[in-house]
């Protein structure tokens, strides 16, 4: 039996310039171009676009050290500003909130930025799934003779299940070890708890997904638990200057109240913050203009007005008055 024919991915109306025909078109390139089979074409492409988003992965890693490292003081700060709110206190909310920010600012910390690698990595990951899987659905013909060992096509599931099962075990390991964050501190122990199930939920629902989008995961998940292992020797982290992390007292730390109730404790404590930022917004308004615009008049009669006082004579005699030297008969 001879190879199969290579059909272009445009001909098969594959391709073009949506972040997923661009992933068909990189791997077909690799593939057709420097001639490297269909599951090699795939292990290339996913290694080296974890290795463009590596940088992020690092600035995740420091980011995650920084807000281990000054936990205590910021959870006393968010007891505080918990506290002022309960009890109803804006004033006191408002400068636990403040004394909070000042806190991230000095130290240069920023929650937010720990959703910068999931955010960036989301894309990649939906869109080399489902290039692959369009790819296998279709499917493109040299990729049923482009697989390994026991999954030779890449365009049906595995028959032995071995890659599913391989990768909600690198899933696991992922999530034990904080490979793609670096965080791994008691307070995120409920939010790990609820993710340590997750591959138990997805196993059912991918394991017959196409061998080649089991390729790339598998091979993403191999490679953060290999990207983790480099950034926990310590001269890399030096040279990366990423913060030792620090290890806290448990007693130090705040008490886990639940996921779901944490965040609901979040999003109350963000709205409140919202509307004083909006109070002191409309009053730094209110203050700008008083201070670059003409004076606004606040009082019913302007004191610096007075009325014109009458007619003064000539010889300085209010008229119909008399001075008090004059004679009063004349």
């Amino acid at each position: 039996m001879g190879p199969v024919p290579e059909i272009s991915l445009t001909e098969l109306g594959l391709g073009g310039y949506t972040p997923v025909g661009m992933v068909q078109n990189f791997l077909e390139f690799l593939h057709v171009d420097l001639g490297m089979p269909w599951w090699g074409a795939i292990v290339a492409g996913t290694v080296l676009a974890r290795c463009l988003v590596f940088p992020l992965i690092v600035k995740g890693q420091r980011e995650a050290a920084k807000l281990n490292n000054h936990m205590p003081e910021m959870s006393r700060l968010t007891n505080k500003m918990n506290e002022a709110k309960r009890s109803g206190n804006k004033f006191e909310f408002s400068k636990a909130y403040s004394d909070l920010m000042l806190f991230q600012k000095k130290h240069d910390i920023n929650p937010l930025r720990g959703f910068l690698v999931p955010m960036v990595q989301a894309p990649v990951f939906i869109s080399f799934f489902i290039a692959l899987r369009k790819m296998a659905y279709l499917p493109v013909p040299s990729m049923q003779t482009g697989g390994l060992w026991w999954f030779s096509d890449l365009t049906v599931a595995d028959p032995y299940y071995i890659l599913p099962l391989a990768v909600t075990g690198s899933m696991w390991a992922i999530l034990e070890l904080g490979a793609e964050s670096g965080v791994n501190n008691p307070n995120l122990q409920t939010m790990k708890t609820v993710f340590r199930i997750m591959p138990l939920i997805i196993l059912p629902l991918t394991i017959n997904f196409p061998t080649a989008v089991f390729t790339y995961w598998m091979t993403s998940n191999v490679f953060s638990l290999a990207q983790v292992a480099f950034l926990n020797i310590p001269a890399v982290r030096e040279k990366l200057k990423i913060p030792e992390r620090v290890q806290h007292d448990p007693s130090v730390l705040p008490k886990s109240e639940g996921f779901i109730k944490s965040m609901k404790t979040g999003w109350k404590n963000a709205q409140l913050a919202q509307q004083l930022e909006e109070r002191e917004r409309k009053i730094k308004h209110h203050l700008d203009i008083a201070a670059k615009g003409p004076l606004r008049q606040t009082f019913a009669q302007n004191p610096l007005q007075q009325k014109e006082s009458t007619q003064v004579s000539v010889d300085g005699v209010k008229k119909g008055k008399k001075k008090q030297w004059e004679n009063p008969l004349d």
